[in-house]
């Protein structure tokens, strides 16, 4: 292993199937959906369908974002006093700037909209994370950086995020990416906010670890016309297991950000088997936003939270997860969870 693995203490999530991790996660266990009628239509006339959060008021843009965010990292600092808030960095992950539709505001006013939700202030270390479906990623290369480097005990990665704005249905249901009764090769557009809190390992039987984090770039993304033979995930796995001393045989199942369309599960394909030498009677795929919807930004932490929740309830394929993350741009991450024995 190359660096300190990161202990993931306490998860928390804000989707349109539950309002914490423990119930998102057992809606993603049981495959429970919840979309509803959007107040957008498209071409041919028809409402489009998506997962909404269903809040106690009809909030919007920034305002939600911030509410959805606020209730995630609650859950995740509930039992840490509110005055060691303001020692502990945040790292809020965002929409990627190329996103269509992306809301004005989310750089230089999201951040400070939820603090203000929480009544509280966090390290001036804290920082905005722009990268969309590898956010989270890239957030815990940051937290692992900042606890190596500058002995930060503690790091919370939170991310918002929500594609129910009339700019960016409009781009993707022009583009052919939505679900629809006519298109089956779509998602379902939705949205969500979910936390994790972050510290060094404590060396206890159960406890959830990132051991590996890798990155590569896909330069036949999605809108490129290039061939796909998944190379940028392939560099990003390869990378994550040897950051944490493991190879393929190793990892017992795979959650990953896919949602619908054939090119995300296509490039999955692909990258396994490219890089899988030793034959496995069984290698499941989970995949939360079959249940949540394409949530951008705050997917990372639904499938890092629901790898945690499949561990304690006792329902994994095994103690070792690979987390694989991809966004239009062509960005690639991958992550080795690992729940630990006693040492």
């Amino acid at each position: 292993m190359n660096a300190m693995p990161l202990s993931i203490h306490k998860t928390g999530l804000v989707t349109s199937v539950g309002l914490s991790a423990p119930a998102s996660c057992a809606a993603f266990r049981a495959k429970i959906s919840n979309p509803s009628q959007t107040h957008f239509i498209d071409s041919r006339g028809e409402w489009i369908m998506a997962h909404a959060v269903p809040l106690e008021q009809p909030w919007r843009g920034l305002t939600k974002l911030s509410r959805m965010a606020a209730m995630a990292i609650g859950e995740v600092l509930e039992d840490v006093p509110t005055e060691q808030w303001r020692h502990i960095p945040l790292l809020l992950c965002v929409a990627e700037p190329q996103r269509p539709g992306r809301l004005r505001g989310v750089d230089d006013e999201l951040f400070e909209r939820v603090e203000k939700e929480l009544d509280a202030h966090f390290s001036p270390l804290s920082a905005i994370v722009p990268h969309g479906r590898v956010s989270v990623a890239v957030a815990l290369e940051q937290a692992r950086r900042l606890m190596q480097a500058q002995g930060v005990p503690q790091v919370v990665v939170a991310a918002a995020d929500s594609l129910l704005h009339g700019a960016t249905l409009s781009h993707y249901e022009r583009a052919d990416r939505l679900l629809t009764p006519v298109n089956s090769n779509g998602f379902m557009p939705g949205e969500g906010a979910g936390a994790l809190l972050l510290g060094a390992p404590v060396g206890q039987a159960g406890e959830m670890l990132c051991t590996g984090i890798g990155f590569g770039v896909e330069r036949a993304h999605i809108d490129s016309e290039e061939p796909l033979r998944a190379e940028g995930l392939v560099q990003a796995v390869r990378q994550a297991l040897a950051d944490a001393g493991c190879q393929m045989q190793h990892i017992d199942y795979r959650i990953t950000d896919v949602s619908g369309e054939q090119y995300y599960f296509k490039e999955a394909a692909l990258a396994l088997s490219r890089i899988l030498r030793v034959r496995k009677e069984e290698f499941d795929i989970w995949h939360p936003a079959e249940s949540m919807g394409e949530s951008g930004a705050a997917v990372g932490c639904a499938i890092v939270a629901e790898a945690c929740a499949a561990a304690r309830k006792r329902y994994a394929r095994g103690p070792n997860v690979l987390l694989h993350m991809a966004n239009d741009a062509g960005q690639r991450a991958a992550l080795c969870v690992q729940q630990s024995v006693a040492t």
